[in-house]
């Protein structure tokens, strides 16, 4: 217990968590749209250097002060990165925004590439981030946690809008309800491929991941009203952005609460 205690206080600070200080506007309707600028202030893009210019190539998880959880897949060791804070528009100079490099990453030591297992790591800022109205650390499950079927869910990020489309500029979120366990496995959707380590959400064949972004989260509002980081963008359809039967798969967040807290801890 006494692990999780120490998380709580890693992650919560003077603004406490996923409680933006401009809410978002959620509604219950498929289809992505531009969000409330700063409504999810936890959401980061991350971003590698080539030829002394910057490029975003995932998202993020703000979730505490100087600690960004993303997908393993995002990460290269040939890379170096950094993590921009407070964005809205990714094209534009935004007042409150930051960038801040990386001082460490930590890919989970089982990511399999190969069959997509374990796609998680952590990024340490170098420096703490400036919490704030605009940057602020989403919450975090509670370990073993499980969606409920339909939960209504949101998926952010830059993410193309559609298959083959262009990359977003401003951030999107799109409503994502969860595909429980026992549906996302049957044969006729994802199969073994799902892990119990995994959750599915969408799948309806009008809006997927492809509306949100590799590394990027799967936000959900607890009962107590603050959003928590349920899922991190792994992998969709090849086929299509909106393929039916074939929802967004994101690492579940509740299974790894114990890798985290000892990563964060040790590092």
């Amino acid at each position: 217990m006494m692990k999780f205690v120490v998380l709580a206080v890693l992650v919560v600070g003077v603004y406490g968590c996923g409680l933006p200080t401009f809410p978002p506007i959620v509604k219950r309707v498929v289809g992505g749209e531009d969000v409330r600028p700063h409504s999810w202030p936890w959401q980061i893009s991350l971003q590698y250097t080539s030829s002394g210019k910057w490029y975003h190539t995932c998202g993020g998880t703000l979730i505490s002060s100087q600690w960004v959880l993303t997908a393993a897949h995002c990460i290269s060791n040939s890379r170096t990165y950094r993590v921009e804070l407070g964005k809205h528009n990714l094209k534009e100079v935004e007042d409150g925004s930051v960038a801040i490099p990386a001082a460490k990453i930590i890919v989970h030591e089982k990511w399999s590439s190969l069959f997509i297992r374990n796609d998680i790591a952590l990024v340490k800022l170098e420096t703490p981030a400036p919490i704030g109205d605009t940057i602020m650390p989403a919450c975090l499950p509670e370990a073993g946690f499980i969606l409920a079927h339909n939960a209504p869910c949101y998926v952010t990020g830059w993410g193309r809008m559609k298959t083959g489309g262009p990359i977003a500029d401003m951030l999107q979120q799109a409503l994502l309800p969860v595909v429980d366990y026992a549906t996302c496995t049957k044969p006729d959707w994802w199969g073994s491929q799902v892990k119990d380590t995994m959750v599915c959400a969408g799948g309806d064949g009008i809006v997927s991941g492809c509306n949100g972004d590799s590394g990027g989260p799967l936000n959900c509002q607890n009962t107590a009203g603050a959003w928590e980081v349920h899922g991190i963008v792994s992998f969709g359809s090849g086929l299509s952005c909106n393929y039916p039967k074939k929802p967004t798969v994101f690492t579940q967040v509740s299974s790894y609460m114990d890798w985290i807290s000892k990563a964060m801890a040790s590092n």
